[in-house]
């Protein structure tokens, strides 16, 4: 009995070709091609919205030295308030969450997946775990204690600027100053020239010994030239904040321009 059904359904297939076979014959070649050619065409404009889809990423990385006032800005950007930010945090902060300035908005808007990456020199290799997947860089310097950091701030900045990572897809770089609430706070302008210059003297010495020096694939600047933001491969804005007082009404503005709603 199986056998018998079996065969039915053999020759109840090949009687379907024959039909689908014989009306194709019957579709003019002109049409058929326009059809086949719409189909394809479909498919690849399908594939090439999924593949954006999957490169589209949420993730907001904060990065910057220890004390730098990176956590405050996390839980401000969470929960409108800087609780817990006073503890140097030694694992990263993670969340995904609508910004607390958006609230009233929930259930409109894409989540942002906001990284708090640690910056102890030790802890620091943690940000090569995030920044394949990142759509924005925010780079926290402290505004008040800027001199005296100014150098080991720089060669941090100078790491990520020139990975490749960052480089391939000119993921843009928010260099904050933070902490200008207070009255000894540098001004977001000086801070900017100011490791300009110190990643000028970096880029002299480090291409110096560039065989010997395998870490980064990307170099920075104009040969000749003084070295300025605006010659990296990626975009880097510079702007104001104060995680103590709330006031990231820039860092949020960096951030909706890069996780879009």
């Amino acid at each position: 009995m199986d056998k018998e059904k079996v065969e039915q359904l053999k020759i109840q297939t090949q009687q379907w070709l024959n039909e689908a076979e014989e009306f194709i014959n019957h579709i003019p070649p002109v049409q058929l091609y326009a059809a086949v050619g719409v189909v394809l065409f479909t498919l690849i404009l399908l594939l090439i919205i999924r593949l954006f889809k999957r490169a589209t990423s949420n993730t907001i990385v904060l990065t910057g030295l220890s004390g730098s006032g990176k956590t405050y800005l996390f839980y401000q950007l969470r929960d409108g308030s800087a609780h817990q930010g006073t503890v140097t945090s030694m694992e990263p902060n993670e969340g995904s969450f609508i910004l607390h300035s958006e609230e009233d908005k929930k259930g409109k808007l894409k989540p942002v997946h906001v990284v708090d990456v640690p910056g102890h020199s030790r802890l620091r290799p943690k940000l090569d775990e995030f920044l394949p997947q990142a759509a924005g860089v925010v780079f926290v310097v402290d505004s008040v204690e800027f001199l005296p950091n100014c150098r080991p701030a720089s060669e941090y900045l100078y790491e990520i600027l020139t990975k490749a990572s960052v480089v391939k897809k000119k993921v843009p770089v928010l260099l904050l100053c933070n902490k200008v609430d207070k009255v000894t706070a540098h001004t977001a302008e000086f801070i900017r020239k100011q490791l300009e210059k110190e990643i000028d003297k970096l880029r002299t010495s480090r291409t110096a010994v560039s065989d010997a020096d395998i870490s980064n694939e990307y170099t920075l600047g104009v040969p000749g030239e003084p070295f300025a933001f605006s010659q990296c491969h990626n975009r880097v804005i510079v702007a104001e904040a104060s995680g103590l007082t709330g006031e990231i009404s820039q860092l949020e503005k960096f951030i909706r321009e890069n996780v879009k709603p």
